[in-house]
């Protein structure tokens, strides 16, 4: 009677498993390399990525969006949009400001295209009176790490004040690279009249507040084009101390004299 032969088996797992030996050592080299990696992987808790991606923004108080469009938005439009890695513009005009956002298409260097739009928009010459500076710079995407708050008997102006030092403290850290404050108050001009004072003037509270409103302004009239150029109107009374605020008049008396807001308030 013949014997049937044993079948003949192939491959790497029939040749580990007549190789116990060599099974256990690879076995241990694939452990200690995955230990070892423990120590080496990069680990971050707020990954650091690009968003390249540029933003350039400027207020201009009082200013409806139409005229912000025209004169904001479309004149830094016109131009950085030739410039070589500009992928796309993306741009809003809000009451009392305008911002234009500027993707940086891939393979150009966002430090240097992010100069090259600070210094187009820096030739601009048509930016009418009373716009504020262009606010120019590359979108960073950054997490908070540390939230302190501060409290205590202290009054409004005096706590704003100790956290704006503690803030600058901690800015002076090598490590810190931004800081901000949240959850303060702006600070306020309360223009406080007495019913007896109103009485006596012959005046209503809603009276003094129109007067106010209609004395501090700070208003475009719009643009006249002209031979020379686009000529820009506005009107600037805007109040921001107490001292001018109380140089708004209330009213003109059948003498000519006038009440201002500093003889009742």
């Amino acid at each position: 009677m013949k014997s049937i032969p044993e079948t003949e088996h192939k491959g790497m797992i029939a040749w580990f498993c007549a190789n116990s030996v060599a099974a256990n050592l690879l076995m241990l080299f694939i452990l200690c390399a995955g230990v070892a990696s423990v120590f080496f992987i990069k680990i971050q808790v707020f990954p650091e990525f690009e968003t390249r991606t540029i933003n350039a923004s400027m207020a201009y108080p009082g200013a409806a969006p139409e005229e912000v469009e025209l004169a904001i938005v479309i004149p830094i439009e016109e131009a950085i949009q030739d410039l070589s890695g500009v992928n796309r513009l993306r741009s809003t005009a809000r009451e009392g400001s305008g911002n234009v956002s500027i993707e940086v298409a891939s393979g150009y260097d966002v430090t240097e295209l992010l100069n090259e739009v600070k210094s187009r928009i820096d030739r601009i010459s048509t930016f009418p009176n009373g716009v504020e500076r262009p606010f120019v710079r590359e979108i960073e995407m950054v997490q908070p790490v540390l939230q302190i708050s501060v409290s205590g008997d202290l009054g409004d102006r005096a706590l704003k004040t100790l956290t704006q030092s503690i803030r600058d403290d901690v800015l002076l850290l090598p490590e810190v690279s931004q800081a901000q404050i949240q959850g303060d108050r702006d600070y306020e001009i309360a223009i406080e009249v007495s019913e007896h004072t109103l009485r006596e003037y012959g005046l209503t509270l809603a009276q003094v507040a129109s007067a106010v409103r209609a004395g501090s302004i700070d208003v475009p009239g719009g643009a006249i084009r002209t031979e020379n150029g686009r000529i820009q109107l506005r009107t600037q009374q805007q109040a921001y101390t107490g001292r001018e605020f109380g140089e708004i008049v209330l009213r003109t008396n059948p003498d000519g004299s006038r009440l201002l807001v500093r003889d009742i308030a």
